[in-house]
């Protein structure tokens, strides 16, 4: 486990410089950025219940965009967090950049809620992307990395106080281990599953994926999410890069798998595979609500 820490931290200051760069574009207020924020996708779907049959509307019969019209759609802001703890002293200038305080994530999602946005799943952005399906208005995708109880013991619990769901990708090595780093349990995956939040597969142990090859896919891929949909008793489909790497070549295997989409990080998405290079940014610990609002605002 410490080297999958080790791994992320090493990496996480990649992504977060791509993040930085597009947060440093304005100086905008959050009300003037929410204003220019006003023009996202709209829809007709206003209440839960018409946002759960859009997610659940059957598309059997219904044809995938290509990529130049699924590239032309107005992209979705989608954040990524890990840790949300508060900050150590032996935490790195780089590491904090994905551990969030407490009271900093708190700050953020209020700000979400009090601006309109309405969180939204992958169900609601895989039919918006593949099919033209509509939006609430100002949606926003908030999902959770890696496992850490944190999010269920601390990201859950705020996102219910504005009733908000995230989408959470697991990685399953370390579910149910406790030591430097408390994990999810079991039940606790469920229990988010059972809430209506979504699972996502993140890897065995978060290795990089394209350095995968022969029984890799097996090992990352195929046990992981047949394990998370033993817990949860729901198909997995969407999955998440760990740290936000990807090629071409994988593509493929995540379609053999069944996967209907893949999320990568602050990169360009790619031309031919949009829906398996979907972007997200890192909500940095070091952001004030204001430069979250402005990175969301510049980066989609």
């Amino acid at each position: 486990m410490k080297k999958i820490f080790l791994g992320i931290c090493a990496l996480s200051l990649i992504y977060a410089s791509a993040c930085n760069s597009s947060s440093s574009k304005t100086n905008q207020s959050a009300d003037s950025a929410a204003a220019a924020g006003a023009d996202s996708v709209q829809t007709t779907a206003t209440n839960t219940s018409e946002n759960e049959t859009t997610a659940t509307a059957d598309h059997k019969n219904r044809k995938i965009a290509d990529a130049a019209t699924i590239l032309a759609r107005k992209q979705v802001p989608v954040l990524c967090y890990h840790q949300i703890r508060d900050w150590r002293e032996k935490d790195s200038k780089s590491a904090r950049d994905y551990i969030i305080p407490v009271a900093t994530f708190k700050a953020q999602i209020k700000m979400l809620a009090d601006s309109g946005y309405n969180s939204i799943q992958p169900d609601q952005l895989y039919n918006y992307l593949a099919y033209g399906d509509p939006l609430p208005p100002k949606p926003v995708m908030l999902t959770f990395d890696d496992t850490d109880y944190d999010q269920y013991s601390v990201g859950a619990k705020v996102l219910d106080q504005y009733g908000f769901k995230g989408v959470y990708f697991i990685m399953t090595v370390s579910i149910g281990k406790k030591g430097k780093v408390h994990y999810m349990s079991k039940e606790d995956i469920k229990d988010l599953s059972d809430r209506g939040n979504a699972i996502g597969s993140h890897t065995y142990d978060h290795q990089n994926f394209k350095k995968f090859s022969g029984d890799d896919w097996v090992t990352q891929i195929e046990k992981p999410t047949a394990t998370l949909e033993a817990i949860t008793g729901k198909k997995i489909v969407d999955f998440a890069y760990p740290f936000g790497l990807w090629n071409s070549e994988g593509i493929p295997e995540l379609k053999k798998r069944g996967f209907r989409s893949a999320y990568a990080l602050a990169q360009k998405r790619d031309e031919k595979e949009p829906l398996y290079t979907i972007r997200r940014i890192i909500a940095s610990g070091y952001w004030s609500p204001k430069t979250l609002h402005n990175s969301m605002v510049n980066s989609f």
